[in-house]
């Protein structure tokens, strides 16, 4: 039998959860552009640090490379007594190569120094320049981390569990909680749904499975940036047709992805190795409504007060300055690298050629060198699309390249330094399943268009 719940209590649900609601998922027009209030913060520091964050970051991953050494010569108390510090700095020999290659490459981006392959405007530049991925995310990482527990903390994912669960489980195998991160990819940014992905999975409230399906499925592409895409091949009229093709074939995507390996092979186990024992449900006598209703408020009598929210902000915000960052720049570096000096992308899209052939694709072959380089940039394909003079194959490319969705400049680098358990094998399987259950869906929409 319920008991009566103290107005504090509903208030406690309502209002953080209400804001948090607003800032991360509420569209507002800017500029004669949609986006949300955590994104337009992020701009605005992003403006008024310009020219600094860069060296910021620079030290920031300096930062994490002499902790990580340090953890590993000397193992301080201060560190591996922390679970926060520990988890983040006693990494594996692996990550400690790739922080390693993340301070060097950081170095020679930042004062300009060694082969130019490493540093150039198209590799590290792009990752550490003023206008950079990096200065980007340090915006968006210090919102989105500082503010993040006004989903998490309040009840709103719990509300939302019980509503949509009905939904959610069946048709992509997920929790009906993971309807907020994909809402908060969809309208903000989808590192902002890999964040809250990682979080919810540390957390415990994600088996290994569910958190590996959410943070390769639904951590798509903002609205803002497939309008940036759409534009980059000169198709900004047709964004409407655009970024309903990419709906399309992400919802297909979705529904076919947790069902096949690599997602399919996931534990379905939590973090701490547990096997979930509850099954989702609104128990008799209740109504979705009522019951998340009742899910959300006992978890709001569990929050902890304003200096908590702060302090786990502060956590979120340096675990992915110090843990993120340094994989992006690494990773990233190293597929731009391949991507801008060697034909490989060229030579494994070779194979696309006859398929793209047999679905009458207009100019094929130069339609082939875009179909992989999306796995290393987002912004690749649409770049090398620009030069086709088929609208009905720019169309397919800037499409394609939305919907791919892993690409290891931003959303495969983060989902690699969070903690949510896929690796980088995963990510190309996935990458190029991806590839081949959204491609045959542009193609037929686009002859149907052009």
């Amino acid at each position: 039998m319920e008991t009566k719940t103290s107005l504090s209590t509903v208030l406690t649900f309502l209002v953080p959860s209400l804001v948090g609601i607003f800032l991360f998922m509420f569209p507002i027009s800017v500029d004669d552009q949609f986006t949300i209030p955590i994104a337009v913060f992020s701009q605005f520091l992003q403006s008024a640090l310009y020219g600094i964050i860069p060296l910021v970051m620079l030290n920031l991953i300096t930062m994490t490379f002499i902790g990580t050494i340090l953890t590993k010569i000397a193992y301080p108390n201060w560190i591996v007594q922390s679970p926060f510090w520990n988890n983040l700095l006693n990494v594996s020999f692996v990550w400690g190569v790739v922080r390693t290659l993340a301070v060097l490459f950081a170095y020679m981006t930042y004062f300009r120094v060694g082969p130019e392959a490493i540093w150039s405007e198209n590799t590290g530049g792009l990752l550490l320049g003023d206008d950079g991925l990096l200065s980007t995310l340090f915006s968006v990482f210090f919102f989105a981390g500082l503010l993040l527990p006004l989903l998490l903390n309040f009840g709103l994912l719990e509300f939302f569990g019980a509503l949509l669960t009905k939904v959610m489980r069946p048709l992509f195998k997920l929790p009906g909680r993971s309807s907020i991160d994909a809402l908060a990819s969809w309208l903000g940014d989808g590192t902002i749904g890999v964040l809250l992905t990682s979080k919810q999975y540390e957390g415990g409230f994600y088996t290994k499975k569910e958190a590996a399906i959410i943070g390769t499925t639904f951590s798509v592409v903002s609205i803002t940036f497939s309008l940036v895409v759409i534009s980059a091949v000169g198709l900004e009229d047709l964004f409407v047709p655009f970024y309903l093709t990419v709906l399309l074939a992400g919802f297909v995507a979705a529904l076919i992805m947790p069902r096949i390996p690599p997602l399919s092979k996931k534990s379905n186990s939590y973090i701490s190795g547990k096997v979930p024992t509850e099954t989702e449900g609104v128990p008799k006598g209740y109504s979705s409504i009522r019951w998340g209703w009742v899910c959300a408020l006992k978890q709001a009598e569990k929050s902890k007060g304003i200096q908590s929210f702060f302090v786990e902000g502060g956590k979120n915000i340096l675990d992915m300055w110090l843990g993120v960052a340094p994989v992006v720049m690494a990773i990233g570096t190293v597929a731009l690298i391949i991507a801008e000096y060697t034909p490989f992308f060229q030579w494994i899209g070779l194979p696309f050629i006859p398929l793209l052939e047999v679905m009458q694709v207009p100019e094929a072959a130069a339609a082939s060198e875009t179909m992989l380089i999306g796995f290393t940039d987002m912004f690749l394909p649409s770049i090398i699309a620009s030069e086709i003079e088929s609208e009905m194959t720019r169309f397919i490319i800037a499409s394609l390249s939305v919907t791919q969705l892993i690409y290891l400049s931003e959303v495969g680098g983060l989902l690699l330094g969070s903690k949510v358990p896929v690796n980088f094998t995963d990510l190309v399987i996935i990458f190029l399943e991806r590839t081949m259950i959204t491609l045959p869906i542009i193609v037929l929409i686009s002859h149907l268009l052009f």
